[in-house]
């Protein structure tokens, strides 16, 4: 438990509970840590399985027996729109509050939740034309027709570098298609979460429908566990989702996981460098290279290799490190020591396994704290351990290739298969290799776009399943057939007819 000494003046997040604000059964806290200034700034509950079973009862109440059950597709609809506006009101707060929690830039945290809204008012469109259809049949006797149903209660475990961007990729399908949900967010980033169950209430969502419980591995795996859970859905690192897709069988419950990524940057010979450069840099070094989505395998076609390794090189050094508060402050620390740890024990392994540091080189050694600097290296092949496994940092590994093919090849060389930029003037060349490479989302002459109705997941060990779109609607629903005898006429028992 949290010594009080510690939290004297800190603000407490209460977790929430089957429409009530409540602490951890046992007591217990924990602090929220200021990766900026490595400072405690707010108090949360650190709770256990008990706690988790309350929240999936709550939730299974709401769904089974609430109000909930009862609502139609636009009354739902209209729920989500008002806590559409609700966040388009309060985006500065929360913006401010994510930072504090993850240490990510204030103006990037801002543009995110002022383009939040837009998931909820495109899934409340859908939430109305969530229709089945009326199917043909060779029986003239029988009418056909398939009904889309909510798969019931969800338990949604989300990662600590975008909170609540990724938890809204979930929860607004989820409404829409009928479900409740049950969230636990990173215990390194709970905060913003637990202070987002405000707008749901406010919105006048009801009791049970949506529930925030807070804590480690123990709460994580009474959620995967619990038989009253219908659906499991996870964004994190591809072993974590394996574990948490092998507890999940136990009970056939329903997964969508959205893992691990180590995402080709493709410059060919006829690409604009100075859109590829800064497609390059926007792909690893916005938001300190910590999302899923980092481009960072940058491959670069030989005879533009050395130039586009100095242009980067040169802008890597003069990007301006510090308080993710300040709008003049280009890149913030990473969120935790552990995660500086790895970082930096991984880039010191790259040199000592033969790669070349063109820029940065581990830790900050002027803002100091957990600011890494903007790290590029070259002579990396495409087997190297900094090459092969998600570093989650501002680290960009370059490696040269020679024509299409090779950069095909060693795009698809990968456990992984989120995502893939391409930067070439030819058109003809760009759809033919979008086609070729195994990533979810390709951007040709671009980086890092998302919208609402684009659907977005991986191949390969980036991930089970896709989120947005329909298709990400299509995850929190099951199809039902309904078969209607029209002749009123008693059908004989040892025929199918």
């Amino acid at each position: 438990m949290t010594n009080k000494a510690l939290t004297a003046g800190l603000e407490f997040f209460p977790m929430l509970i089957g429409g009530r604000r409540v602490d951890a059964i046992g007591g217990k806290t924990t602090l929220s840590i200021n990766p900026y200034n490595q400072q405690p700034w707010a108090v949360v509950p650190e709770a256990e399985a008990n706690d988790a079973e309350l929240a999936v009862e709550a939730a299974r109440e709401a769904f089974d027996n609430g109000p909930w059950g009862r609502t139609t597709a636009f009354q739902r609809a209209a729920l989500m729109r008002r806590l559409a506006d609700l966040i388009e009101r309060d985006a500065e707060k929360y913006a401010r509050i994510e930072t504090m929690d993850n240490g990510k830039l204030y103006k990037e945290m801002l543009v995110q939740w002022r383009y939040m809204p837009e998931w909820f008012r495109y899934f409340a469109g859908l939430a109305v034309s969530n229709d089945g259809q009326l199917l043909q049949n060779d029986r003239t006797n029988f009418m056909v027709y398939t009904r889309r149903e909510p798969v019931g209660v969800v338990a949604a475990i989300t990662p600590w570098n975008s909170p609540i961007m990724l938890m809204i990729w979930k929860l607004a399908p989820a409404l829409a298609a009928g479900c409740t949900f049950v969230v636990k967010p990173s215990e390194y980033t709970p905060v913003s979460t637990l202070a987002f169950a405000d707008l749901m209430q406010e919105a006048g969502f009801p009791a049970g429908v949506f529930n925030v419980v807070t804590g480690g591995p123990a709460v994580g795996a009474a959620l995967t566990n619990s038989k009253q859970v219908d659906k499991v859905v996870f964004t994190g690192s591809t072993q974590v989702g394996i574990a948490i897709g092998k507890a999940a069988m136990a009970n056939l419950t329903r997964i969508s996981l959205e893992l691990g990524g180590k995402s080709a940057n493709i410059i060919f010979e006829d690409s604009d460098l100075n859109a590829a450069v800064n497609g390059a840099i926007s792909g690893i070094f916005a938001a300190t290279g910590q999302t899923c989505m980092a481009g960072s395998r940058l491959l670069v076609h030989r005879s533009v290799h050395d130039e586009v390794v100095r242009r980067i090189s040169e802008r890597a050094k003069t990007i301006k490190l510090g308080d993710p508060l300040d709008p003049e402050t280009e890149m913030g620390p990473v969120v935790n020591q552990v995660q500086f740890d790895r970082i930096t024990a991984a880039v010191r392994q790259a040199a000592e396994d033969g790669a070349t540091v063109a820029a940065g080189g581990g830790a900050d050694q002027v803002k100091g704290g957990l600011f890494i600097a903007p790290t590029i290296l070259t002579g990396v092949t495409n087997r190297m351990t900094i090459a092969t496994e998600e570093l989650f940092g501002p680290v960009l590994v370059v490696i040269p290739f020679d024509s299409e093919e090779d950069a095909i090849a060693l795009a698809n060389d990968s456990d992984f298969g989120l995502a893939c930029g391409i930067w070439t003037t030819n058109v003809q060349r760009a759809h033919r290799v979008a086609a070729k490479v195994r990533a979810g989302t390709v951007w040709i002459n671009a980086y890092r776009i998302v919208a609402p109705n684009a659907p977005f997941g991986g191949f390969k060990q980036s991930g089970i399943g896709r989120e947005n779109g329909v298709d990400g609607l299509r995850e929190y629903t099951e199809s039902k057939s309904v078969w209607v005898e029209l002749s009123g006429v008693a059908p004989d028992p040892f025929t199918l007819n």
